[in-house]
């Protein structure tokens, strides 16, 4: 079956998954992960896309973040990334491919999905049992919606702003967030969802997607389609 085309939509968050090749590490040290999010800082004004929040694993990352153009997400991974293995290779005296072929990425409802995605990547390094608590691990962006530390390159989405008043308020109400930790169904569909490109949201959601793009936005049921009429 051919691979469907990216779905990238202006104004609306996505969450990006980029694995290494073969699933080989993509740091080897924290100079590694830094050059990744200077890269970011570097080229998230460049082709306007504002960064929400992500989380950096040993062989892949993950990143939430809404284009504000239709083009700006593929040239932004397109620069980053080559820049990053240039570096990289160069650092570690190595050569070729590091990714795992394309990124992987999908839209998100944001009223319905936002929130869980960067309560999903915080909790990524807990899953992976690395650390016991997400403020242990330094290299996601939950240090910085708990109000541990200050990711300057990193925008807000509106949603977390309604979470309270002040800045404490917030990082408390967030905080809560993630000791909740997030649904098995919602992990499911977070994780599915960005791995095979499908919209995550409710009904109306898709299908007020559907109007602005001929792709197909979810996946198709099982079982034979109906035989037509004679």
């Amino acid at each position: 079956m051919a691979r469907l085309p990216r779905l990238t939509l202006p104004g609306q968050p996505h969450h990006v998954i980029q694995r290494g090749n073969n699933r080989q590490a993509i740091f080897i040290d924290n100079a590694d992960r830094e050059r990744l999010l200077a890269l970011w800082a570097e080229q998230a004004p460049r082709f306007d896309i504002a960064l929400h929040a992500y989380v950096l694993m040993d062989n892949h990352f993950h990143l939430l973040a809404t284009p504000a153009t239709a083009d700006g997400l593929p040239k932004f991974m397109q620069a980053v990334g080559r820049s990053y293995v240039r570096a990289f290779n160069d650092r570690h005296s190595r050569s070729g491919t590091l990714w795992e072929g394309r990124y992987r990425a999908t839209v998100l409802q944001a009223e319905r999905y936002l929130l869980p995605c960067m309560v999903y990547m915080d909790l990524n390094p807990v899953r992976a049992g690395l650390v016991a608590e997400a403020r242990d691990f330094p290299w996601s962006s939950h240090h910085h919606y708990a109000g541990l530390r200050t990711d300057r390159f990193l925008s807000p989405h509106p949603l977390y702003w309604t979470l309270g008043n002040t800045p404490f308020a917030r990082e408390a109400a967030y905080a809560e967030l993630v000791r909740g930790g997030v649904g098995a169904r919602d992990q499911q569909v977070l994780t599915e969802s960005a791995l095979q490109g499908w919209a995550a949201g409710d009904e109306r959601f898709v299908a007020l997607l559907q109007e602005a793009t001929g792709r197909r936005l979810v996946k198709a049921r099982a079982g034979r389609r109906p035989l037509p009429k004679a």
